[in-house]
């Protein structure tokens, strides 16, 4: 986390948390999703704002993190911004030369075990956390299970969340935690 963050968190650590703002799709871009987008439809169905800024796109990625629940979120300064999962905590990439893995944020993981879900997209779970492979490496990833690096095994997209303790909707969790409280 960067140390301003921390600094913040420090100086005002009782900012209310942001739900439903920020998004992170199945290709590993983030979206922003303000009032209008959010009440258009949930995501991915409604992404949302693409955001294209590199530097803004890189202060998200190193503040991005696991709750204790199992939400991921960005610590903006003080405050605790939710993401929306279009499938997964992580969208893995494949270096070419050498089969090595890195989340979209570039942290490098190490795979143990893979997962095919019923439309045959791959999944890998990492010290990291649960990760979709992008599309782009789809390729590459085939070579990783040909050499035997990986054996996919079949699993449900409905049960990946649970499985690997994760939620893809934080904001759909907070609304539901309101209602029943």
């Amino acid at each position: 986390m960067d140390p301003i963050v921390e600094a913040a968190l420090k100086k005002w650590p009782n900012v209310p948390a942001c739900h439903g703002w920020l998004a992170l799709d199945a290709r590993g871009d983030w979206y922003m999703r303000d009032d209008r987008v959010q009440a258009a439809g949930p995501f991915p169905q409604v992404k949302g704002s693409r955001i294209q800024h590199d530097k803004l796109r890189a202060f998200i990625e190193r503040n991005y993190a696991r709750a204790d629940d199992g939400a991921w979120f960005f610590q903006n300064g003080p405050q605790r911004v939710y993401v929306e999962l279009e499938a997964a905590p992580h969208v893995w990439r494949i270096a070419p030369h050498d089969l090595s893995l890195a989340s979209h944020s570039g942290a490098p993981a190490q795979a143990r075990s893979a997962w095919l879900d019923e439309q045959g997209r791959l999944f890998l779970d990492s010290e990291l956390g649960l990760g979709i492979v992008h599309t782009q490496d789809m390729h590459d990833a085939a070579r990783a299970v040909e050499a035997g690096l990986w054996q996919p095994q079949p699993l449900p997209f409905a049960d990946m969340a649970a499985r690997f303790g994760h939620v893809l909707s934080p904001a759909a969790a907070h609304r539901h935690a309101h209602r029943q409280g």
